[in-house]
C-alpha cells in the first residue's frame, strides 16, 4: 500500500461524515447554535463590563521621573510607563515649547494613539479619532471623551509627571 492510499483511508476514519450529510443542518440545530454563541457573547460582555465597574482603574500617585528635557526634541514624543502600572503614556514636546503627557490609549477602543508633529493633533488610526494635543479634547471621530492627562512639571533639567488636577476634581 502506498503512502497516498494510506492517507486517503486514514482521513476517512478521522472524519467519517459523508459529504451529503455535511450540508444538511436543520433550522433547529442552526438556531440552537446561534443561541448558544449569542448567549456566550452576552455573558462575556457582561463580565467585561462588571470588571470595569467593580475594579477601578489604577490611580497615579506621587511624582514620577520621565526623562531629561533635552531627550525629547521639539515636535517629538517619548512613550513611558509609570513604575508599578501597566498603562502606557506619551510625553509630547509641542512646537510652542510646552510639554504635555497623556494616556496613550484612545478612549474609544483603547487603540494606541500617536502625535502628528506640526499639526497639534494626537491621532488614533483605528477609527480616525483625533485629539487636541494642547488639551486632550476630542476633535473628530468616535472617541467619547478626552484623553486622560498627567500634569508635567520640571525639576532643573528633569521632566516629572503627577496626577492631573482636572482628574482629581472629576472624581
Amino acid at each position: 500500500m502506498s503512502k497516498e492510499d494510506n492517507l486517503n483511508k486514514n482521513w476517512k476514519k478521522d472524519f467519517p461524515i459523508l459529504k451529503q450529510q455535511a450540508t444538511n443542518v436543520s433550522r433547529r440545530d442552526f438556531a440552537k447554535f446561534l443561541t448558544l454563541v449569542s448567549g456566550g457573547l452576552m455573558v462575556g460582555s457582561g463580565l467585561v463590563a462588571a470588571k470595569a465597574y467593580l475594579i477601578p482603574k489604577e490611580e497615579v500617585e506621587g511624582e514620577h521621573f520621565v526623562c531629561k528635557k533635552d531627550e525629547v526634541p521639539v515636535g517629538g514624543t517619548r512613550a513611558f510607563v509609570i513604575e508599578g502600572s501597566t498603562i502606557p503614556y506619551i510625553l509630547i514636546h509641542l512646537e510652542s515649547g510646552e510639554f504635555k503627557a497623556y494616556e496613550q490609549k484612545c478612549t474609544h477602543l483603547s487603540c494606541s494613539v500617536f502625535y502628528k508633529p506640526g499639526t497639534g493633533i494626537i491621532h488614533c488610526p483605528c477609527h480616525e479619532g483625533s485629539f487636541d494635543a494642547k488639551t486632550g479634547d476630542v476633535l473628530a471621530g468616535p472617541p467619547p471623551r478626552a484623553l486622560p492627562s498627567l500634569e508635567v512639571f520640571f525639576k532643573e533639567n528633569d521632566i516629572y509627571v503627577k496626577a492631573s488636577h482636572k482628574e482629581e476634581q472629576a472624581v
